[in-house]
């Protein structure tokens, strides 16, 4: 918590005396007195730096988190181990308070790490290049949009209705400002529906966009979407969980053009839903059309390993009205937290998170199926996430639940209201088997 220190009248005279005003009332001069609020503020008394911190915690109270409650929701956020290396990395003053590396040569620290988050990224997706990092997930699928368009010189990109419903109104917003139709395919039994998706896609299509796994958890068959995305020359945009990408096929593998997601799960906290990060990757030919910043190694007059700003497109300083983007920015802070997880977990690492959140997330539907009575909703092959018909309102159950310590699923209602009841669970490595049986008791008694 940061110290509260008020200005005394002494620091507050001291300081109109440097601007040459008599009172407070001069700094707002220039507002128009029928706009103001005419009164004083009706503001508790004054407090000590003592009470006040008192009463910041009582509030704090008020909440509850992951760490109060046995975690079982999803749907875009999710409760992954942190190791506790990460924290003090993150909250060394050279990054802590560092921005975006204007003047590259003073911020050779912070271009390493913005490297080496790229080299990651790239690896991890099996993508030729990898950005600085984005805002997040969502804005990096619009933000790919714009380069599909860009490349293409087409107006028109295709969406799965199994993208996350968030992403979607992100994107559709995105696009209705730059002058890209967004086309939404129907989903088919969880997934999406093939033949609607080579209906819509024409030579006007610059990029088809598929989640995997999607919304609901489920593994698309991304071989064929593939196949369909290319049939026009239009490209394959992937919105990735990088946990599954420990043990399912890089997008590389299966022939994306760009792959974005985010990167939250990647040793940053849920933290009441951000700040987050997205990250971005593409095949070399699209590096140009790139949003953001592209770092680069080299070497120096004598030898000796430095880094610089290699691209810079986003920058409408530099490039104005020819920027590729005025709405991205790279989260540095959040990319060095993904960039120690992924440098501590390695391969190995990552592929033993994801495996255990696949088995993991596997028994606990086993388990719901055979002692609750609950029946899964789509039969597909799944990744962590899945989702089960409840017996009533999921909003209720969830109540009945977080009354025994547990955090249950998402109402997929929300967003899908032909899906009646459907309760979207996730389970990563973090879940215990006691607590999966917890949570199994605990839809066991709810009727």
């Amino acid at each position: 918590m940061f110290p509260y220190i008020p200005h005394t009248e002494e620091d507050i005279k001291k300081m109109l005396d440097t601007l040459g005003m008599k009172d407070l009332e001069d700094l707002f001069a220039d507002v128009p007195k029928d706009v103001r609020l005419q009164r004083e503020l009706m503001l508790e008394a004054p407090k000590s730096e003592i009470e006040i911190q008192h009463h910041m915690q009582d509030l704090a109270k008020d909440n509850k988190s992951a760490e109060d409650l046995v975690c079982f929701l999803g749907a875009g956020a999710y409760d992954h181990y942190i190791p506790s290396v990460i924290k003090h990395i993150t909250s060394r003053s050279e990054f802590y308070t560092a921005y975006t590396p204007y003047q590259a040569e003073a911020s050779q620290g912070t271009l390493q790490v913005i490297f080496e988050f790229q080299t990651m990224i790239a690896n991890l997706t099996g993508m030729d290049i990898a950005n600085a990092s984005m805002y997040d997930g969502a804005t990096a699928t619009a933000e790919a949009a714009y380069m599909a368009a860009a490349q293409t010189r087409r107006k028109q990109v295709v969406v799965s209705e199994t993208v996350h419903p968030e992403t979607r109104r992100v994107l559709e917003t995105y696009g209705r400002f730059n002058g890209i139709e967004v086309v939404t395919i129907p989903s088919k039994e969880g997934v999406t529906d093939l033949e609607k998706l080579k209906e819509a896609v024409t030579k006007q299509t610059a990029g088809v966009i598929i989640q995997n796994p999607n919304f609901f958890g489920i593994i698309e068959e991304m071989e064929e979407a593939e196949k369909i995305a290319h049939q026009d020359k239009g490209l394959l945009i992937m919105n990735v969980d990088p946990i599954s990408l420990g043990v399912l096929k890089s997008p590389g593998e299966i022939g994306a053009d760009i792959v974005i997601g985010e990167g939250q799960s990647l040793g940053n906290p849920m933290n009441y839903g951000g700040p987050y990060l997205g990250f971005m990757a593409a095949s070399q030919k699209l590096m140009r059309k790139m949003p953001g910043r592209v770092v680069g190694q080299t070497t120096d007059a004598e030898g000796n390993v430095g880094y610089v700003l290699t691209l810079q497109t986003r920058e409408q300083h530099i490039r104005r009205e020819k920027a590729t983007s005025n709405i991205c920015t790279n989260q540095a802070l959040n990319a060095l937290a993904a960039l120690a997880y992924m440098s501590l977990m390695g391969k190995k690492g990552m592929r033993q998170v994801a495996e255990q959140s696949y088995r993991k997330a596997h028994y606990a539907l086993e388990k719901i199926e055979k002692e609750t009575g609950l029946k899964r909703t789509f039969d597909k092959p799944f990744f962590k996430e899945f989702m089960v018909t409840a017996p009533g309102d999921v909003d209720e159950i969830n109540k009945e639940l977080m009354k025994q310590g547990i955090l249950g699923g998402f109402s997929v209602d929300k967003y899908y209201p032909e899906i009646t009841n459907g309760m979207l669970l996730c389970v990563t490595e973090k879940r215990s088997l006691d607590e999966i049986h917890q949570l199994v008791k605990g839809l066991e008694g709810i009727k």
